[in-house]
């Protein structure tokens, strides 16, 4: 007897659906629904009603403890990663630098033409260029000049880093989550957090497949 097909996705095995996590990353790094729908180039309902779904499935609250989670995608390579909490913290190099600009296309042409650092890649009303080994971030805001740049600090195990920081009594502003994949698998991993004086800092790892 012929076994009958199950129709629709397959089950996931993880606790979000794949959608789901895209969302849920994109509001830990503090983006709006719009700006979501934006850059996934979905509408805005897709975006809130992936959004209802992990509150409903992860029993948060609000968009605040949701960037506080401190979750992980089964599929991802931080989720393969052995986290080692005993391993003494080590923060640097610097891995990137972040910096507000009103025009990011006349930004990219001066950093690029006038300055002469290597463009690495862009999207949308994002570019980055090689400074010496550390990544130069530009983004797009109209409102520039506002805001001080942010130090991004590499460490090997942006887990550990997290929880013996919390322990020291800094205050994140988000939990590590992944803002980016690039072609080769590897992943970009980010939490946010302010310094004694409220400037903002942030933990960076690459993680490989």
């Amino acid at each position: 007897m012929a076994t009958r097909k199950q129709r629709g996705r397959p089950p996931h095995t993880d606790i979000l659906t794949p959608g789901e996590w895209r969302i849920v990353e994109a509001v830990r790094h503090g983006m709006s629904n719009r700006e979501i729908a934006a850059r996934r180039a979905i509408s805005l309902d897709a975006v809130k009603y992936h959004l209802a779904n992990a509150f409903a499935k992860l029993g948060l609250a609000d968009r605040k403890a949701l960037r506080r989670w401190d979750g992980v995608a089964r599929g991802s390579a931080l989720s393969a990663q052995e986290t080692k909490m005993g391993t003494e913290l080590q923060m640097g190099p610097l891995g990137q630098i972040a910096r507000r600009v009103k025009d990011v296309a006349a930004a990219r042409r001066w950093y690029g033409e006038v300055l002469g650092l290597p463009h690495l890649y862009s999207f949308g009303d994002l570019a980055f260029f090689d400074c010496g080994g550390v990544r130069l971030f530009l983004s797009q805001d109209s409102a520039a000049g506002q805001n001080e740049s942010i130090l991004y600090f590499k460490v090997a195990d942006i887990r550990a880093a997290h929880a013996q920081l919390a322990a020291r009594g800094v205050v994140f502003v988000n939990a590590p989550h992944m803002i980016h994949r690039h072609d080769d698998g590897t992943e970009e991993w980010m939490a946010f957090f302010n310094d004694e004086e409220g400037r903002p800092l942030a933990l960076m790892a690459q993680v490989k497949a």
